[in-house]
């Protein structure tokens, strides 16, 4: 055997890595990165976004109908001719269409009725809005029923505005409210009027909250005056004939009866501002606050009741409908069965170009440039899967289904969801997830030029717009992470260019806005696509996944003293769950340190069998950590939800909340103030400081 001859080839490959190597950190402003992230952020495609959500917009697409099986055909034949591994995943639902809707006026002073239009109007400049596809104004799940009684305007529908008017000795029994969108769920809203009695809701979008000063689209990026916002009332989440199991062929279902009780129990119907205006134009009755007066052209907003009276009618039809989960996996090279995962919704309640189809359109571009880095050799070392969710604006439906039919292969399997619904709306860059990795989306966001000045890095106009905090939490149940984090205990990310979005879920969501409001250039899309990418990445490609648990321990000591407010029981006690906290923080700061030891063990021992092992197990035990937040029990009253941590306020299925359980007891307790109601805060102090040490004793990997 020749040994010069392999020393001289051995010499020349390493020579050719090293300058391989050289050649990429020359070429990127940031060391110690993986040359193809590099090369992931240097390919992104402007003209391939807006290719995308041209076709993606074509058509209004609602779950369940031949338009939206289009886009999944699309979606899929996009992956399939980028060479990933793809299939679709489909399962029957129910979901809910119009079929009737009318609200009369009745006025008694002139014994005259108004019929609302219910319409929204094409818009001269946008031919979108001509289109005769799109389904009537509705509230998806909103019960069949006819309900006539004197209107009564409840401001936002919150629980404080029906609490402000029972003080000033009115009620909305027997009555049909009149709220106004923009403080909390459409569902929390008919939720609140159904439970003060009341027979009936209309909801509208005030000028106030949805309107401009300078005109509306398409001149300006205002709400037209008959722009509606849709949108589902069911405050559940997932498919109503199989709650808590998935919707596979064959299985068990509720029966329609046993079903329809978890459905709102009053008619509901949403409204335009011009609508709206006939209705406030005919309320009587004292005067509120002025947090009540909203921008319509009617002088001062009174409460009523009456004398103008409402005939509200909607029927509508629950059906069982097919929808469809498009996938492409990219399998890992060195551990396969780890999964990061991708993911945003692909159904519409109109055309949908910014909610949810920029974040469609910017998960196809991503999917782009990852299979150009595979032309360049780049495999990553764990499984990526880019997930298109249907039925998302029904309740979370297709990626619920599909988490709850793969729960255990999943609570096993998956290193972190990443998520993106709205991508782009405006300029303002917006990001929430679970504090472990707040770190690493700040990285990220550090390594994309701002779209909207390339002096600045997106992570600089981040931290100038004053918008605190920095990073939000994924407590609200409005978008598809909901299930992956707050049923499982998966780590999860979402994030977003936003801003002022009035026409959401409106006929006027179309590519038209799009182009001149949202975002022009579609250099936001790619901005976005890079952030979340990267960070997709990061997660896939790191020996050591970038975990920082010193972060949430920090973060949940915070979240503490935010509950300790005033006029709290004095017999309750915090200590359990700050000494829980502190056991957190010891835990996070051994694992750190075993993960400096192994990356101080040097290149060579990564190829012993036994240092992979030790490292295969540190990275599990970071993975698997946020799961021991999961609670079996779930939430008290809401046990689907099972995060302990971080969950949906039960007042505002939006609102995120920290530890949810605690927050809701205290609640109640400062309502009822009982010693019983003060001891259930106490319990659910000691359910969260459980969790907590559950968490520390994942990651410290040693039993008791």
């Amino acid at each position: 055997m020749h040994l010069a001859p392999c020393l001289t080839s051995v010499l020349l490959i390493l020579a050719s890595l090293l300058y391989t190597t050289t050649y990429f950190r020359l070429l990127t402003p940031f060391s110690n990165d993986n040359p193809y992230h590099f090369l992931f952020l240097s390919s992104g495609d402007n003209a391939t976004a807006a290719r995308h959500l041209l076709s993606l917009t074509s058509r209004p697409h609602t779950a369940g109908t031949p338009a939206n099986y289009i886009t999944a055909l699309y979606v899929l034949n996009t992956f399939s001719l980028l060479n990933f591994q793809a299939h679709v995943t489909s399962y029957k639902v129910s979901l809910t269409y119009p079929i009737f809707r009318s609200v009369d006026a009745k006025f008694p002073a002139t014994n005259t009725t108004s019929r609302l239009s219910l319409k929204q109007e094409p818009c001269k400049g946008d031919p979108y809005s001509e289109t005769l596809e799109a389904l009537p104004t509705f509230h998806a799940y909103a019960k069949t029923g006819q309900a006539i009684g004197e209107a009564i305007y409840v401001n936002y529908g919150r629980e404080r505005d029906f609490a402000l008017l029972k003080g000033m000795g009115i009620s909305v029994e027997g009555k049909v409210v009149l709220a106004r969108y923009g403080e909390i769920f459409r569902g929390d809203i008919v939720n609140n009027a159904m439970e003060e009695g009341a027979i009936g809701a209309v909801i509208y979008t005030d000028p106030k909250d949805y309107g401009g000063n300078h005109g509306s689209h398409p001149e300006a990026r205002w709400m037209p005056p008959s722009g509606v916002q849709v949108g589902s009332v069911r405050r559940g989440i997932g498919d109503p004939s199989t709650p808590g199991w998935a919707s596979i062929e064959g299985c068990e279902r509720l029966e329609r009866e046993r079903m329809e009780k978890g459905l709102p129990s009053i008619p509901s119907l949403p409204i335009s501002a011009k609508d709206a205006k006939v209705i406030v134009a005919g309320l009587e009755g004292p005067l509120v606050d002025e947090d009540w007066q909203g921008a319509l052209d009617v002088g001062a907003y009174r409460v009523g009741p009456g004398p103008v009276t409402l005939n509200l009618t909607y029927i509508g039809e629950l059906k069982e409908m097919k929808i469809h989960n498009v996938f492409a996996v990219i399998k890992g090279a060195v551990e396969p069965d780890r999964y990061v995962l991708m993911g945003n919704h692909r159904d519409a309640w109109t055309f949908g170009a910014v909610d949810p189809s920029s974040g469609t359109a910017a998960l196809l571009e991503i999917a782009q440039r990852l299979a150009k880095l595979q032309k360049w050799g780049w495999r990553p070392r764990r499984s990526i899967i880019l997930c298109s969710w249907d039925a998302e604006e029904y309740g979370l439906i297709g990626s619920t289904e599909w988490v709850e039919e793969n729960r255990e292969m999943l609570g096993s399997k998956v290193v972190a969801y990443l998520n993106v619904d709205s991508a782009v709306s405006e300029a303002r860059f917006h990001a929430s997830a679970t504090p472990q990795l707040d770190h690493l989306l700040k990285e990220a966001a550090q390594k994309v030029k701002d779209p909207d000045d390339s002096t600045k890095t997106v992570y600089d106009s981040w931290i100038e717009s004053g918008d605190p905090p920095l990073i939000g939490r994924l407590g609200g149940k409005g978008k598809d992470y909901a299930a992956f984090l707050q049923h499982i205990g998966i780590p999860a990310v979402d994030m977003s260019f936003r801003g002022a979005f009035p026409v959401y879920h409106s006929l006027y969501d179309d590519f038209v806005w799009m182009k001149k409001f949202g975002d022009p250039s579609f250099q936001r899309h790619v901005a976005v696509g890079s952030i979340w990418g990267l960070v997709a990445l990061r997660l896939a490609d790191e020996e050591f996944l970038p975990f920082n648990y010193s972060a949430y321990a920090s973060e949940l000591h915070s979240n503490t003293k935010a509950l300790e407010t005033p006029g709290l029981d004095k017999s309750l006690s915090f200590s359990p769950l700050y000494n829980s906290i502190k056991e957190l923080e010891k835990a996070a700061s051994k694992i750190m340190k075993e993960r400096k030891a192994l990356e101080e063990d040097g290149w060579a021992s990564r190829f012993r069998k036994e240092n992979a092992l030790l490292v295969r197990d540190l990275n599990d035990r970071l993975m698997m950590a946020e799961r021991a937040f999961a609670d079996p029990d779930g939430l008290f009253g809401r046990p689907w939800h099972k995060h302990l941590v971080y969950g949906p306020s039960n007042h505002d299925q939006y609102g995120s909340r920290s530890f949810p359980g605690v927050e809701d007891a205290i609640v109640e307790a400062r309502r009822s103030n009982t010693t019983e109601s003060w001891a259930f805060v106490q319990h659910q102090i000691w359910r969260v400081s459980r969790v907590v040490s559950q968490a520390s004793l994942v990651l410290r990997g040693d039993f008791t």
